[in-house]
């Protein structure tokens, strides 16, 4: 009943703007309406409910869809409310997918033999030009190994393309879609706007090729859906719209533009003899397609990617964009089209607009919990933007106390005081963090990196019964090799939190974020913040507690140190089980009102340099190997909005130092020092005054003492010593109790022991001089393992031939 009525609203809406005509449904219907699979081509993210509108009656097909392109904003209710079936993609999912494909297969066929029609996408994927692309694909051709004979009725749909929902004009991108027929509707008068004429041809052909192999299978398909393939058409939206329907320039066909000439031999000569192997071929060329001449459907394509991505650490990339063996070649040198998130939706003017004061110093606003400081800037600007990433886009500070609001009573029933929160750095990881702040929750923040078994030790170890996480989170997990079965029972999905909300619960939080947050206002926060897990020498994670106090004295500290500004944005890619993830990217912007660019994967550098332009990033906070990572893979002028690049964790070498350099022209680069213990800033160079190969000066809050590190003597001025540190930012200790204090009484007073040997000049400037748990005693002098590392390394490595020289 409720799909009915849907379809009937949906069919309304969309006749205001596409006018359909169908051919040949009668004659399908007449020779009956059960047992169908139903194949149409895939012009546009829109189809999908023009064809179940045209299709509903009297087939009522059942529907495959990319679970990507479902979980949109008001598809996935949608899809929801006629039973659409997802299905992963594996060219995003890689080989940890191939069960669920199979599972879901599986369900197609016994569909189609109790009598039901099924509609499937041959191609799995909208068509990225004008013609359609089947591929390799196998499952067409994998249901007819189970049903020869089957019902087929093919689906050719045209006048789709160059729809603001095609590829005709690049990604398409619905929320700006949305808005932009919003707009358009009253100034048409409703109905008065320009229709894009839109055909639906069913075919049941007689001479379909069901017994003929897979390749002979595919080639029909894309011979049928392309017999009439109109060009990139444009249709106004209004009817005050300057121009007619109209003939538009095509896009560039997908796939690299790179010659193959920057691809070194020996990559090429690999590449070649790993695709001869995989695909039983004597011999593999440049031009030879990966479907039709070698035979690469998506299952072995996947497992073609996850070889080119570990076997020479290259970023994702846009599989999309692999069509011939050349292709591959250039991924495996780093030279193919990024991933398809590389392209971030564009952002909306808002997000660029100055706040109060843009020339004016940040500084830390005065309060004694996280959630008080988030709860001032919601208070004194809620329909700023905050934050984002490339799959909520910008996020005002209403935004995210709806979603706080929706999650906290949800979090709330949840066992235990101690809630996991496993996610990458997103929007949802800011959102789901302060909402279990404010259910009274304590979080515990998962790092899957460091596999299965020290996961579970850590939650283990502080009582940890559920995790909130994301199925993408976990899907990414299991294909980077990591094994997380062990604590699957502990999970709870983001996802099925969100499709569990009624409509009761949203209205309610909606009305609550615009007129009432006293329920937030009262909250009991617990008084610890967060709880990381830090291994330092040893191999048994150490859960590390931060109050909020500690967290805030360091922001206090940082914004002191360095030069911030109102109208920053600070681009962070660094996860929140990061303790530099969590204070210094998560925080700055919920406590500082910074805006916050946030991108899931640190190594994907290409979307990143994209995500700088698209929202002008003006801070970057990065370790030097993502810096050069993101340096190297940035295009020309991506990076020139940055003003200042803070690197830590590692000594950033001279190499990155002139590299930065020239592709940030005007960004400043200091480094900074940091422990987790002491959450986790510790030292910083001046943005005013950088120098690098140095880690700076020691923030205001701290005390410090430069001792000895067998005796515990103070050394001289000038003199390499063990580091010791006091202040508010230290933490109050381990969690584990079998773990030894990382505390020594030194001058009648408590120090937390860095393990780290720094030395001091004369302007308080500090240089790092390694860990004291990597240095041998070589004729009684302390001797560094990594300065020998380092010098070896300079010796006997060749320079990077992509780095210029240091300034």
């Amino acid at each position: 009943m409720i799909a009915s009525m849907l379809g009937s609203v949906v069919k309304a809406l969309l006749a205001v703007r596409y006018r359909v005509r169908v051919v040949g449904r009668n004659a399908i219907a007449a020779r009956g309406t059960r047992g169908i699979l139903f194949l149409p081509s895939h012009p546009a993210l829109i189809d999908p409910l023009i064809t179940m509108g045209v299709l509903q009656h009297p087939f009522h097909p059942i529907a495959l869809a990319d679970q990507d392109q479902i979980d949109r904003f008001l598809i996935r209710w949608l899809a929801k409310q006629v039973g659409v079936r997802t299905i992963p993609d594996l060219s995003r999912y890689g080989p940890e997918a191939r069960e669920e494909v199979r599972a879901k297969l599986s369900l197609i066929v016994g569909d189609l033999r109790s009598g039901r029609n099924v509609l499937l996408y041959p191609a799995g994927h909208v068509k990225r030009h004008r013609y359609e692309d089947v591929g390799a694909s196998r499952s067409v051709h994998a249901i007819l190994q189970e049903l020869p004979d089957v019902r087929i009725v093919l689906v050719r749909i045209t006048g789709l393309w160059g729809s603001g929902f095609s590829w005709a004009r690049g990604e398409p991108h619905l929320p700006a879609l949305l808005r932009r027929a919003a707009w358009a509707l009253p100034a048409n008068a409703i109905v008065l706007g320009p229709r894009r004429h839109v055909t639906y041809e069913l075919c049941e052909p007689p001479d379909f090729p069901r017994r003929a192999d897979r390749p002979t299978l595919n080639r029909y398909l894309n011979d049928f859906y392309n017999a009439a393939a109109p060009p990139n058409t444009y249709v106004p939206y209004t009817v005050w719209e300057s121009g007619r329907t109209r003939t538009v320039p095509e896009p560039p066909a997908p796939g690299s533009r790179r010659s193959l000439s920057a691809v070194p031999r020996a990559v090429r000569d690999e590449v070649a003899s790993h695709l001869a192997e995989v695909t039983g071929h004597e011999s593999v060329r440049e031009r030879d397609r990966l479907d039709a001449d070698l035979g690469l459907d998506s299952l072995a394509m996947t497992e073609v990617i996850t070889w080119v991505e570990q076997r020479f650490e290259v970023d994702r990339f846009d599989a999309a964009t692999l069509k011939t063996a050349g292709d591959v070649m250039l991924a495996a040198a780093g030279l193919a089209a990024p991933a398809e998130s590389a392209t971030p939706p564009p952002a909306p003017p808002e997000w660029f607009a100055a706040p109060t004061g843009s020339a004016e110093r940040l500084t830390c606003p005065q309060g004694r919990t996280v959630t008080e400081l988030f709860l001032q800037g919601a208070a004194a600007h809620p329909d700023r933007h905050v934050v984002t990433d490339i799959a909520s886009g910008p996020r005002t500070y209403r935004q995210l106390l709806l979603g706080i609001l929706l999650l906290r009573p949800r979090i709330a029933a949840l066992p235990a005081q101690r809630v996991g929160v496993m996610l990458p750095a997103s929007v949802a990881a800011c959102v789901t963090y302060l909402a279990t702040l404010f259910a009274g929750k304590t979080p515990v923040m998962v790092n899957w990196t460091a596999g299965g078994r020290s996961v579970q030790g850590s939650l283990d170890l502080v009582g940890v019964q559920r995790v909130l996480t994301s199925r993408r989170v976990v899907d990414r997990a299991g294909g980077q090799g990591i094994d997380l079965s062990a604590i699957a029972d502990r999970f709870v999905y983001l996802e099925d939190l969100r499709a569990s909300f009624s409509l009761r619960e949203k209205l309610t939080a909606a009305a609550k974020a615009r007129w009432s947050w006293r329920e937030l206002q009262n909250a009991p926060v617990p008084e610890t913040a967060a709880i990381l897990f830090t291994s330092g020498s040893e191999t048994e994670p150490k859960a590390v507690p931060y109050t909020h106090a500690n967290l805030l004295a360091n922001l206090r500290d940082v914004t002191q140190a360095i030069h911030l500004r109102p109208d920053d944005r600070l681009v962070s890619f660094l996860p929140p089980f990061h303790a530099f993830g969590l204070t210094m990217a998560m925080l700055v912007p919920l406590c500082l009102r910074m805006r916050g660019i946030f991108h899931a994967d640190p190594n994907e550098a290409a979307v990143i340099a994209s995500l700088v332009r698209a929202y002008r990033g003006t801070l970057m906070i990065a370790t030097p190997t993502f810096a050069r990572g993101i340096a190297r893979r940035a295009g020309e002028g991506q990076l020139d909005s940055l003003r200042l690049v803070v690197t830590g964790a590692e000594a950033c070498p001279p190499q990155v130092y002139g590299l930065l350099a020239q592709r940030c022209p005007n960004a400043v680069v200091t480094e900074g020092y940091g422990i987790t213990e002491c959450s986790p800033v510790v030292s910083v160079n001046s943005d005013t005054d950088p120098r690098p190969g140095t880690i700076g000066k020691l923030l205001p809050s701290f005390e410090a003492a430069i001792v000895h590190p067998e005796t515990h003597a103070p050394v001289a001025g000038g003199e390499r010593g063990l580091l010791l540190l006091r202040g508010p930012c230290v933490f109050g200790g381990y969690l584990n109790p079998n773990v030894p204090p990382p505390f020594v009484e030194h001058d009648g007073k408590s120090w937390y022991d860095t393990g780290d040997l720094v030395q001091r000049d004369p302007d308080g400037v500090l240089t790092f001089r390694g860990r004291r748990k990597r240095f041998v005693k070589v004729g009684g002098e302390m001797v560094s393992l990594p300065l020998i590392e380092s010098v070896l390394t300079e010796r006997f490595q060749p320079p990077d031939a992509d780095a210029p020289p240091p300034p």
